[in-house]
């Protein structure tokens, strides 16, 4: 497998190394972990404006086509530098529409998204020890409007990812023919949100539909869900290799400059032992990341799709979350201090390895995989 990134991806890893690097600075970031809606707004329309949101998006649809794996390259820059913008529920969802979207739908939602005026986000969680491939949320048919089909909505989505801002949202449900994705407004008749804090200080909304008018994205049982979720495992997995490679960067830099018994720490054995094990773990993260990528590739099987992308999301969920930890140990005090920065990485990383399930949920589902057809690779 090669795993250069080749010129295009390459350009926008270095674009979003840039802008990320240049606005998310702590001090920013103090100031929108305190702002009323928690996303910065302004780095938003600076990754817009560089062309940098639409770059996902296949070219019919006025972006650059580089799909899931240039977004791999933007998360990855975005976990480095925790910065507060909802990349991957947007964009995931974006990709989404490109992909099985009717053509109203990919003009409703897709320019707007591209320039950086419109976001989408993804209902995808549910209370409880529930699949993301099987909602207790339902789905009903209820006619048509505008020659679409409309379906009813019913149930609760928790946890929904940056809800405030968003102009649409993108639910799963279940159907008497399977699972489906469903297209609503957020303020629609019939929604009900309530807003909390995460770990991350982002903001959240737990979703009640009652009725909820909505139209469907591809059509319920034909594998859109399943992708959107394989896609889901993959983009967490790349936030979280930046945010666990962030998080080494500054226990390097601290263990270098701070000295006990007249060394620097960075050359105690302990530390040493410690430090080598978050960089083996962030490769096995970035190795399983890229190797799901490349299963998610057109054309894929979906059976090594679905397995490629748990495993990088198990690695993700427990590699991530051990680096983390050891990194704020090894900074000692200064770790959990809030003026310090190496702690939002910790929270973020907490964060991630909950969403969509922990590591035993992934391993769980693995488990069902593995079992249910021959193992290939």
């Amino acid at each position: 497998m090669d795993f250069s990134l080749g010129e295009e991806l390459e350009a926008v890893r270095d674009l979003a190394r840039e802008i990320f690097t240049d606005r998310a600075t702590p001090e920013r970031l103090r100031e929108v972990e305190t702002s009323p809606d928690r996303t910065d707004t302004p780095l938003w329309a600076d990754l817009a404006s560089a062309g940098l949101l639409g770059a996902v998006l296949p070219e019919q649809d006025g972006g650059a086509g580089l799909g899931m794996a240039g977004l791999a390259v933007l998360l990855e820059e975005q976990g480095r530098r925790v910065a507060p913008v909802p990349l991957w529920p947007a964009l995931v969802a974006g990709l989404a529409v490109a992909a099985h979207g009717t053509p109203r739908q990919r003009t409703k939602l897709l320019p707007g998204l591209a320039s950086g005026d419109a976001r989408a986000t993804l209902a995808l969680e549910e209370f409880g020890p529930a699949d993301p491939l099987s909602p207790r949320t339902t789905a009903v048919p209820d006619g048509t409007a505008r020659d679409l089909p409309r379906w009813r909505l019913t149930g609760t989505k928790a946890v929904v990812p940056a809800p405030d801002g968003a102009r649409h949202v993108l639910v799963t449900a279940t159907t008497d023919a399977g699972p489906g994705l469903f297209l609503a407004e957020p303020d629609a008749p019939g929604t009900t949100w309530e807003f909390a804090e995460t770990t991350t200080h982002d903001l959240s909304g737990h979703l009640t539909l009652e009725g909820t008018p909505a139209e469907p994205v591809g059509t319920p049982g034909d594998g859109t869900v399943a992708e959107v979720v394989r896609h889901a495992f993959v983009a967490l997995a790349a936030v979280q290799v930046g945010v666990a490679g962030g998080a080494l960067r500054y226990a390097a830099d601290h263990l270098r400059e701070r000295a006990q018994f007249g060394r620097p720490l960075a050359t105690f054995q302990a530390v040493q032992h410690q430090l080598a094990d978050c960089y083996v773990d962030i490769d096995a993260m970035r190795v399983t990341l890229w190797q799901a990528l490349d299963a998610t590739a057109e054309p894929f099987d979906a059976a090594d799709a679905d397995r490629a992308a748990l495993v990088a999301k198990w690695w993700a969920t427990e590699a991530g979350l051990n680096t983390v930890h050891r990194i704020q140990h090894v900074h000692g005090g200064i770790g959990v201090d809030v003026d310090y920065p190496v702690h939002r990485h910790f929270l973020w990383g907490k964060q991630i390895s909950s969403t969509l399930g922990g590591a035993g949920a992934d391993l769980e589902r693995l488990g069902d995989l593995l079992t249910a057809g021959t193992v290939t690779s």
